[in-house]
């Protein structure tokens, strides 16, 4: 975007904004946000946020995640910007119960209502943002096929690890060459089912003699969202489970691995399933939006229910036992992506997303190339 826009991206993690920043060669500006609900600092955060896009007068603001879209949406529409644009990527609500659901039930609304156009990142997000009415269906529109950015097949493909250089990446990780990995790459959280996928792993080790290892690739979250205790006494203490702690480049876990563990409770559509994917591996994901518009049930990996540590462990047992339907899904993992979640293809779908948009609010088509838009977002979307 930045060959065709002036970009300027805004965060909250000033030390990885500054790196992205300065990686592909855009503006940025530096507003803290929580992830929590917390009234004070966001009303803080609104006003900086306010006066930042007030100065500078951008004519597209684009937000992502919950909390950078509520208030980013509100301070651009105060702000007077004329296109305002809020992508989806997941509703924390879905798994929030009480008190708690209702006020981030409002926050949606709110932040829809302020924006322009609204972006579920995948067809299911779409119906589940139409069911709970949080905005009419004219305003919302899922970007070809759904992804936020689109999976690069260039850079992940397992051609780039020959036979050689994957026994060195096994031998430092202390993996044998005959055994079964199975990988999880994210956030350490409970709501990314690491509680029941730690549960069902262990069962499995016990049940069967076959060597199994399970990678862990990915930080702790222990005030927003911690595991179970017993879940980190069996992650520390099986000599089964390799927990690599956060991992700028990811490809070589997947390159050692056979097949991707994703039990997530929610998601908008993740990126790591499509990563997996494209490094030849089979999937098991919950069966929830976006992991089931990547995964095909028995075509290209394995659906679950969610929440179900049962189900986790048969289909983690199917994976291991079943050697023609591996290969079946592990044939088909790479092929099933390609051509329907390519990046520059989707890069291009919200290049011209961004101009219709301008068009709509009344701007020249003559000034379509000159536009200057802000980008409010974490810094973990960026990353991820």
């Amino acid at each position: 975007m930045n060959e065709h826009y002036e970009v300027t991206a805004v965060s909250s993690d000033r030390d990885s904004l500054s790196k992205i920043a300065e990686k592909y060669g855009i503006g940025h500006h530096h507003i803290e946000m929580t992830r929590k609900v917390t009234p004070f600092k966001d009303l803080k955060s609104f006003w900086q946020v306010y006066k930042f896009l007030r100065a500078h007068r951008p004519e597209i603001v684009h937000t992502h995640t919950p909390k950078a879209g509520l208030i980013g949406m509100a301070a651009a529409f105060f702000a007077g910007v004329p296109v305002r644009m809020h992508t989806v990527a997941g509703l924390p609500l879905l798994q929030a119960k009480g008190l708690k659901k209702q006020v981030l039930k409002i926050a949606e609304r709110t932040t829809y209502s302020f924006a322009n156009g609204v972006y579920p990142n995948s067809f299911n997000m779409e119906k589940i943002i139409g069911d709970y009415g949080f905005c009419s269906a004219g305003k919302m529109k899922v970007i070809g096929n759904g992804s936020s950015n689109g999976i690069d097949l260039h850079h992940f493909n397992p051609e780039h690890y020959p036979e050689e250089e994957i026994k060195k990446i096994k031998t430092s990780l202390g993996i044998s060459e005959n055994d079964f990995t199975f990988v999880f790459v994210g956030r350490l959280v409970k709501d990314k089912g690491i509680n029941e996928l730690v549960a069902a792993f262990s069962d499995l080790s016990k049940k069967h003699s076959g060597p199994f290892r399970l990678l862990l690739v990915g930080n702790y979250e222990e005030k927003l969202d911690p595991l179970l205790p017993e879940t980190l006494e069996e992650i520390a203490e099986n000599p089964n489970i390799i927990s690599t702690g956060f991992q700028e480049d990811v490809r070589p876990y997947f390159a050692v691995s056979d097949a991707l563990a994703f039990p997530s409770y929610r998601e908008g559509f993740p990126n790591v399933v499509l990563q997996a994917a494209a490094m030849n591996l089979p999937c098991i994901v919950t069966n929830i939006n976006g992991c089931n518009e990547i995964i095909a049930d028995a075509v290209n990996g394995l659906l679950i229910p969610v929440k179900d540590e049962s189900a986790l462990g048969k289909a983690m047992e199917r994976m291991y036992l079943d050697r023609s339907l591996y290969t079946k899904l592990q044939s088909n993992a790479r092929n099933s992506i390609e051509g329907r979640f390519t990046q520059t293809l989707l890069w291009s779908q919200i290049r011209e997303e961004y101009d219709r948009r301008w068009l709509l609010s009344g701007g020249s088509e003559s000034r379509t190339k000159k536009l200057s838009r802000s980008i409010l977002d974490k810094a973990s979307s960026f990353l991820s």
